[in-house]
This record gives C-alpha cells, sequence and structure tokens, in this order.
C-alpha cells in the first residue's frame, strides 16, 4: 500500500480544525501521514490538534508566511508517494483517500486526481450546491479560466508530479508560489499541465466538503485580480504564446466569478460593474457560456432594481434550481463511472 502525506496548514482555524482532522483520522484507507503545519497561528488551533493521540500526526511550526509557504514546508518533510492537502477549514469524506488511490492505481498517466466539491456553510451544513468542471481532458487553458480542481482540499497528487515542477529560491525547494496569493493553486496546476506529460483528471464523486467562510481570503476581489496578474505574468515568462491566446478570456472569467460573489454577499454595484468588466474584456464569453454569463448580469441587476424580499426569493428558486440539476449530473457521471 502505497503511503499518503497529508499537509494541513493551520493559520486562524480553532473553530474548524478539530472536524478537519478527524476527517483524516476516519479515512477508509489507512496508510497515512499528517502533518500539522503551524503558520504561526495565533488562537487555541495547535492547542486543539495536540488533543488528538495518534501517532502518525505530526506539527510542524513556521513564522507565519501563508499557505503556500506550509505546504511547501510540508512537502519537504513528506515521507509519502502520495501527496494530499486539506485546508483547516475544510472536511473529507471517509473514502476520499481510498478513492483517489484506486483511480490512481488505474490511470498510470494521471498524475492529480481530484473530485468534487460539497459546499458547507460556516456550521457545516450541506448548502446543497456543488463545484462542478470538466473531469477529463482538461486543457492548460482550462485550468486558467476555469480551475477544475476548485479548492485546495481537492486534489492527491503523485510525489513525482510535484518534483518535476519544483524550483529553487534563495532558501529551499518550492512547489507552490509563496511570492502569490489566492489563486496560487491555479498557478502551480498550470506548471504540471505545461511543462510535464502528467494529465489532470477528476472523479465525480463530491468527497470534499468545502465551507463558504465569509471572512476568508477568498473573497478579497482586489487582491484575487492583482494575483491573477501575477499568474499571467509568471506562465508568460516560460509560456508566453499560451497567455497571447488566453489572458483576455482568463481575466473576463475571473471577473465573472467574482461578480456571483459580489452577488452573494449582496455587494450591488460593485456586482454590476465586475459583469460589465468581464464583458467588455471578452465579449466571446457571451457566447462561450451564453447562461451562466446572462444570469450572472440578471442576477447583478436583479439586486440592484427588485425590493429585497423578492431577490432573495428569486434566489432561493434558482438556487433549488441549481442544486436539482447538479446532483442529477453528479448521480448520471457515477453511473456511467460504474457501467
Amino acid at each position: 500500500m502505497k503511503k499518503v502525506t497529508v499537509i494541513v496548514p493551520v493559520y486562524k482555524v480553532e473553530k474548524y480544525i478539530a472536524t478537519a482532522v478527524a476527517s483524516v483520522v476516519a479515512q477508509t484507507y489507512q496508510n497515512w501521514e499528517l502533518l500539522i503545519v503551524d503558520d504561526g497561528s495565533p488562537d487555541a488551533s495547535v492547542a486543539i490538534c495536540q488533543q488528538f493521540n495518534d501517532p502518525r500526526i505530526q506539527i510542524i511550526h513556521q513564522a507565519n508566511r501563508g499557505v503556500s509557504a506550509a505546504r511547501n514546508t510540508g512537502i519537504r518533510h513528506a515521507q509519502g508517494e502520495i501527496i494530499a492537502f486539506l485546508d483547516g477549514d475544510d472536511v473529507w469524506l471517509p473514502q476520499k483517500l481510498e478513492k483517489h488511490l484506486a483511480h490512481l492505481e488505474s490511470s498510470p498517466s494521471v498524475g492529480v486526481s481530484f473530485c468534487r466539491s460539497a459546499f458547507i456553510d460556516e456550521s457545516g451544513g450541506l448548502l446543497g450546491i456543488y463545484q462542478l468542471s470538466q473531469l477529463k481532458a482538461i486543457a492548460p487553458s482550462y485550468i486558467l479560466y476555469r480551475n477544475p480542481i476548485g479548492n485546495g482540499s481537492a486534489p492527491v497528487i503523485r510525489r513525482e508530479v510535484l518534483e518535476a515542477i519544483k524550483y529553487s529560491d534563495a532558501q529551499h525547494d518550492c512547489y507552490f508560489d509563496e511570492q502569490l496569493h489566492h489563486i496560487e493553486d491555479i498557478e502551480c496546476w498550470l506548471r504540471i499541465a505545461l511543462q510535464t506529460s502528467w494529465q489532470i483528471e477528476g472523479i465525480p464523486e463530491a468527497l470534499t466538503l468545502y465551507r463558504v467562510n465569509s471572512t476568508g481570503a477568498s473573497t478579497n476581489e482586489l487582491e484575487q485580480l492583482k494575483s491573477l496578474e501575477k499568474v499571467l505574468a509568471k506562465t508568460r515568462s516560460y509560456a508566453p504564446e499560451f497567455i497571447a491566446q488566453w489572458e483576455r478570456p482568463a481575466k473576463a472569467y475571473q471577473l465573472r466569478f467574482l461578480a456571483r460573489r459580489a452577488i452573494r454577499v449582496q455587494a450591488t454595484s460593485k456586482a454590476v460593474r465586475l459583469v460589465h468588466q468581464a464583458i467588455a474584456t471578452h465579449w466571446r464569453i457571451l457566447f462561450e457560456e451564453p447562461r451562466r454569463t446572462l444570469l450572472t448580469l440578471a442576477a447583478a441587476y436583479s439586486l440592484w432594481f427588485l425590493p429585497d424580499s423578492i431577490h432573495k426569493k428569486i434566489e432561493a428558486i434558482a438556487l433549488r434550481m441549481t442544486a436539482n440539476s447538479q446532483k442529477r449530473r453528479i448521480h448520471q457521471e457515477q453511473s456511467r463511472q460504474l457501467a
């Protein structure tokens, strides 16, 4: 049995970390080590982790340098042939590692196996909606503007894939870029897709529970746009033709994504501005994904013009429709996989 190293960066997650660690301990695949990387967390997160009495759990301490540095520290200490990441506020279902190991075993050309994710609220309740994306034949362009992996708790990766894309700074080997924030995952997946022959492929089950946290870094619109510019600049240095072709679509899809986030928190003027920017940046988004783009536009304007009570009713109906559609899609894909 291959050994899996699970890396959990920890910073200000005292409300959630016990549930995250418990979800690793509960895995049906048991040949793992858990490296909890304390990224200088000032709260009780580390004390909570210390309450777990399992020899497979190790706590590593470092000064606060961000999630990329914490993941890099974990990878450098890893003993496993397979590397998996879990954010401190997310949760895994018990069969996650077992199913990813089976996927990698049956697919020797796949270097990164990821799963679908179900959204949960800050209390851990299921919201009924999912992160869904293409699972196979994933092109670098799709990674850039869609990020099919979705979040940092979804992928399970062969160690040799990470070794193939590592680089050294003045102090140590790096796998994730420690100068990037918020969308550093995308830059790493792009390097894998553009610089290696390994495939990135998903399995249809929703095996990760992704927590929607209103105070999280992923809600910072301006910082995400700055980070995208840095990712584009770095990728341009080794793949200029790729960036020349896909830079404007990438920006447009990111702006539309941020518009949907603004709608969710009822930031009306910001939502309208962002969706207008998306269309102005790459007008073909209206034809490439007409339904999603027009729905975003309509939702932004309904938030502006309709009374709050009516908008909330429309939003609730739309969420139910989306949840039902996504559940049918997951069920159909799982059925085809078993056939």
